[in-house]
This record gives structure tokens, C-alpha cells and sequence, in this order.
């Protein structure tokens, strides 16, 4: 391990440069919730009656939390960052962010290497992607609750803002790697099994 540290920080000290590019900037706006029926809501009102053991008695529980949220406030205030370091960009939102949405980031952002970070600068829930509302998507991040309420095109909206930003700076290639110091590799750990 010794060696190993030895030819790591032998080589930091080849790419070390105080010429990289940094920059950050964000963008704060307010996303519309999803609200439910007035219908829906008087159905919970009668479920949250019955036992706490029956299956829909926690969606109505969430049902009734989420109308009393919109109550409060129909809109929740949103922030996205990109941040910069050299060839490297991180790109934040305040959710519990679906995948498809990170990997059109890392595709899309200009960058050769971008980081998708979630739940940055706050939390609003469960921001899925638009095919998870459509005819074959689903699943409890789908339903309408306090953790997750955001307007169907949140995740969209919150991926163009991001990718907006990230257009705004200007990406430092990447630095080559330098070989490591010439000669064998350290040999002593390369030994076969000892049975007996």
C-alpha cells in the first residue's frame, strides 16, 4: 500500500496547475404542485376514518397532508447550480432525482465529466421522470403526496436549467494522466495462495 501511495502522489505532483477554470451559477424559481381532486380529497377524508391498518389508509393520510401543504402554498420554490472545477461540472437539484434524467445530463452537459447531484439546496421529493406518468410507468413515486407533488415537468424543467448553466462555461479538457515511475511493480504482494 506504501508503493501504491508513493507512485499516486508522484504523479499528483506532474499535473498539479493553478489554471483551472472555475465557476458556479444558479437559478432560483417557483414549480407548481400537483393538486388533488376535491374528490380525492373527501375520499380521504373518509378513509383516514377507518383503521390505520388498511392499505390505502396511509395514501389517504399522505392525500390529507399534501391539501393541507396547497393550503399553505400551491407553488415551491426551486434552486439548480452548476458548479465547475476545471473539466468538471456538478449539477444540482433539490430532489430525489430519477436516473434517465441524470444520464441525459452526463450526455448532454458539454463536459467530460458531470456529476448530477440531488437533493442540494432543499428537498421536494420525488421528481420522476414524464414516461413514469404515462400509460406504463407508475410506482409510489408516481402518487400524489407530500413527498411527491411537483407538476409532471418538473424533472424536465429542472435538466434544462441545469444544462442552460452548464452551456454557459466553458469545459477544461481533461489532463493526461502521467505514467507512473519506470520499472517493475513493487512484486511483493504478487504471491500465490499458502495452503499449508
Amino acid at each position: 500500500m506504501g508503493a501504491e501511495s508513493l507512485k499516486v502522489l508522484l504523479s499528483m505532483s506532474q499535473t498539479r496547475t493553478a489554471e483551472v477554470p472555475l465557476a458556479a451559477d444558479h437559478k432560483v424559481w417557483e414549480v407548481h404542485r400537483r393538486i388533488p381532486s376535491p374528490e380525492h380529497v373527501a375520499e380521504a377524508r373518509e378513509r383516514i376514518k377507518g383503521p390505520s391498518t388498511h392499505k390505502d389508509w396511509v395514501w389517504a393520510k399522505e392525500t390529507l397532508l399534501l391539501d393541507a401543504l396547497i393550503a399553505k402554498k400551491s407553488d415551491v420554490e426551486v434552486e439548480v447550480q452548476a458548479i465547475q472545477v476545471g473539466p468538471v461540472v456538478c449539477l444540482s437539484n433539490p430532489a430525489e432525482y430519477f436516473v434517465s434524467y441524470g444520464l441525459q445530463l452526463k450526455k448532454r452537459s458539454g463536459f467530460p465529466i458531470t456529476f448530477p447531484v440531488e437533493l442540494a439546496n432543499g428537498c421536494v421529493g420525488y421528481v420522476p421522470d414524464e414516461e413514469a406518468f404515462g400509460a406504463h410507468g407508475g410506482g409510489y413515486e408516481t402518487r400524489l403526496t407530500s413527498y411527491s407533488n411537483l407538476e409532471v415537468t418538473a424533472g424536465t424543467q429542472f435538466m434544462n436549467v441545469g444544462l442552460e448553466l452548464a452551456a454557459k462555461m466553458k469545459p477544461a479538457p481533461l489532463l493526461e494522466r502521467p505514467n507512473g515511475p519506470a520499472g517493475k511493480p513493487w512484486a511483493y504482494g504478487d504471491q500465490p495462495p499458502q495452503l499449508k
